[in-house]
């Protein structure tokens, strides 16, 4: 028997797995991490202490907990949160923390600049902003750095000694990277990152090195063990989510909402970011919003004191007993609407200066209504994407749901009921790491294409959509894009006060 290992870095937590050629997990690893804030729209990973930590951590309790000869493991994939921007020196080592995805808005004058001087469209999720940050903010750092890479790129070098990045994560690179070319830009290189500091461009599920003896010694897996190039989080959790036709669409709740939607070509857009995705001729639209999950750690941890109170007693999982709180509550939660952007946002506004907002509060309202109003923000914030893309032409035919905010029924009906949509969730739930591990059995040849994906994967639960709660919450939903457009300059000048 051959087994595939997958290990996925995510915002709060790493996973990692272990499968049968079969697709059925042997075992299984989670660590939590944290995510650190220096500053008000700073958000940041250390790379030694999180990602390696982790990957080591995960790696070891795999092999232990399987008691698998190492010689059958044939293949590791990797993904991570994406983007994410490390300099590292010539001996492979980070020269500061990575700083991470589109939550991160430190680069919004660098992000100004390039888009007037290159007249491309850029958002606090463009990674070439944060490099040229960092070149400009960052000397020091700069005159040591070797190499920028990415979060898969920085494992896979410890792993391997090889830098490479993956086509789809490279597109976040933007406008560094040319989407039509497939390349590095000359043009633009001299005015956010020179070439030779950039890594080799790899399709995916290519194998970007394999372990060298000092990884082995780390990690205890084989030396000479393939590791493929891997990929963006939301990528590998699409392939775990099974899409494999035109007009699939994953959509992963996760810390924020994640979509990657196939289609048969590129389809340039100002809203959303087109890509090629795992492998030669497939394509993709993927957009997201800054918050979700996010948005429900935020709520526990300020005001669910006494449901976390519950769960360390054992009475139960503090975001299970919120899912309850909410149901509680009116739908339309007694006319209050939220905006969700405590983090900015993402698509389709692009604005990193949004602020979330909590509208038509009054003496009545209790926890409950405030926190199912959290929950349906999320469910206009992804209809928002939805019926932006409709009106570019490109519309999603089968939505799989995946991630930890799947685990909340309540939430995934209510989303339905917001947005029209019928909703179908895998019944594998592990999410990325599994789509890293039959990705690693693609690039050693066990599977001819990410779109046999499938064979692994079988539905559990379909969410359709309710006509009456539809109905009532339209009326929401057109108040929800309003409250949008009459408080954006408010936002920027409070935005301004804490500068």
């Amino acid at each position: 028997m051959h087994y595939l290992m997958g290990v996925d870095i995510g915002t709060y937590s790493s996973k990692g797995v272990l499968v049968k050629e079969t697709g059925e997990v042997v075992a299984s690893k989670i660590v939590e991490h944290v995510m650190a804030m220096p500053k008000p729209g700073y958000y940041e990973h250390d790379p030694e202490k999180v990602w390696w930590h982790d990957f080591l951590e995960i790696c070891h309790a795999l092999l232990e907990n399987s008691k698998i000869d190492t010689r059958q493991v044939i293949g590791l994939g990797i993904s991570t949160i994406s983007p994410a921007v490390v300099p590292v020196d010539s001996e492979g080592q980070a020269l500061r923390p990575a700083i991470l995805y589109g939550i991160d808005t430190r680069a919004t004058r660098e992000i100004a600049e390039l888009e007037k001087l290159f007249g491309v469209k850029l958002t606090s999720q463009s990674a070439a902003p944060k490099v040229l940050w960092i070149r400009r903010n960052e000397p020091e750092v700069w005159q040591k750095t070797h190499l920028i890479i990415n979060g898969s790129g920085y494992l896979n070098l410890k792993l391997t000694g090889q830098a490479t990045i993956d086509f789809y994560d490279a597109t976040a690179f933007a406008p560094l990277f040319n989407l039509n070319k497939l390349n590095w830009s000359n043009e633009i290189a001299p005015h956010v990152c020179p070439l030779n500091k950039l890594p080799r461009l790899t399709w995916s599920c290519e194998i970007a090195g394999r372990i060298t003896s000092e990884a082995s010694r780390v990690t205890g897996l084989l030396a000479g063990t393939p590791v493929i190039t891997g990929t963006a989080d939301a990528a590998a959790e699409s392939v775990s989510a099974g899409l494999e036709e035109t007009g699939d669409m994953m959509l992963m709740y996760g810390s924020s909402t994640f979509f990657i939607l196939r289609t048969k070509t590129l389809c340039p857009s100002d809203k959303f970011w087109s890509a090629p995705f795992l492998e030669k001729n497939t394509f993709v639209v993927a957009g997201g919003t800054a918050t979700a999950g996010s948005l429900t750690t935020w709520f526990r941890d300020q005001f669910g004191i006494q449901e976390m109170e519950a769960e360390r007693l054992g009475r139960g999982n503090a975001y299970a007993l919120l899912a309850k709180l909410a149901e509680s509550a009116a739908p339309g939660s007694r006319g209050l609407i939220v905006l969700p952007y405590f983090a900015g946002e993402r698509t389709p506004i692009h604005d990193p200066m949004a602020k979330g907002v909590l509208f038509g509060l009054t003496l009545g309202h209790t926890r409950a209504d405030v926190y199912r109003a959290i929950l349906e923000s999320v469910g206009f914030a992804i209809r928002h994407n939805l019926d932006t893309m409709k009106k570019e032409g490109i519309v999603a035919t089968r939505i799989f749901a995946v991630g930890g905010g799947t685990k909340n029924t309540f939430w995934l009906q209510l989303v339905s009921d917001i947005a029209n949509i019928h909703q179908y969730v895998p019944e594998q739930q592990i999410g990325a790491s599994y789509g890293d591990a039959f990705m690693a059995g693609v690039g050693v040849g066990l599977f001819s294409s990410t779109t046999e994906a499938s064979r692994w994967i079988k539905i559990k639960q379909v969410f359709s959509p309710e006509l009456a709660a539809h109905s009532l919450y339209n009326q929401y939903y057109r108040m929800y894009l309003s409250l949008y457009e009459n408080t954006k300059d408010l936002m920027r000048q409070i935005g301004q006060c804490l500068e």
